[in-house]
């Protein structure tokens, strides 16, 4: 067997052990909504699993830590918590955000900037903080959660649609830099998700919202967190780069 199919077929085996044995893994806003369903995947996959939350409860069997991605020092505390119970952070999912809709000529500065600093820039501060661990394990896995928005763009959220299309940039100019070293990052963009927050709408508004969309329903946070799991996998260990859509065909790879 020659040197280079051997050595193929031993990190192969390592990958085959990590997962069997368990990752660490961080779902940043993961007590609640897609977070909590995309941390519950990881968990029932034997995965060890730290959210971090701003309110609410702690998900039974998660280490929860409090965080706002806002704070620098609170994403760098939350990390080391994380590692000394579950060692370095090996997947990561950054799904912390918030909403301000209101149209363009109503919409304050402060509104634009509070989202892109917690959607946008909150990204970038634990991508930077769980970069670090990943570099030198030479493995990692950076899943982004953006939106149908991002690309295709929607009355009232310039803010939102603009934070959320920054980090398809993030997820691409991070595979250019540290491909080489065994990370991936990739962008998964919902469209309308089956949440509280859509429960809420009026019955007007999301036959609308239903009307616009192929397969004439919402997605289950379970089908997101199924394609979040998957792309932190390693039958995915090949893309890098990507932005997947689950929007039953609204975007249309907008």
């Amino acid at each position: 067997m020659c040197p280079g199919k051997a050595e193929g077929l031993v990190q192969a085996e390592n990958q085959s052990t990590e997962t069997q044995a368990g990752r660490s893994v961080l779902v940043t806003g993961g007590n609640r909504g897609i977070g909590l369903a995309i941390a519950q995947a990881f968990l029932a996959g034997g995965d060890r699993v730290a959210v971090t939350y701003r309110s609410g409860e702690v998900p039974a069997g998660m280490l929860g830590v409090r965080a706002d991605v806002t704070s620098m020092e609170q994403i760098d505390a939350a990390f080391t918590e994380v590692e000394a119970a579950h060692g370095p952070v090996e997947v990561l999912v950054a799904n912390a955000g918030i909403t301000r809709d209101t149209l363009l000529l109503r919409m304050s500065e402060t509104d634009f900037t509070d989202v892109v600093d917690t959607n946008l820039t909150g990204a970038f501060r634990v991508v930077q903080r769980a970069s670090k661990g990943m570099m030198r394990l030479r493995r990692g896995r950076v899943v982004l959660i953006s939106s149908v928005t991002a690309l295709y763009g929607a009355p009232g959220q310039i803010n939102y649609s603009a934070s959320k299309a920054g980090l398809v940039g993030i997820a691409r100019s991070l595979t250019r830099e540290l491909g080489s070293r065994g990370i991936t990052a990739n962008v998964v963009a919902p469209g309308f998700v089956d949440t509280d927050m859509t429960a809420a709408l009026p019955e007007d508004t999301r036959k609308n919202y239903l009307a616009t969309i192929p397969a004439g329903r919402f997605a289950s946070p379970e089908e997101v967190a199924k394609v979040v799991t998957w792309i932190a996998g390693n039958d995915a260990s090949y893309i890098s780069g990507a932005v997947i859509p689950v929007d039953g065909g609204l975007g249309m790879g907008h």
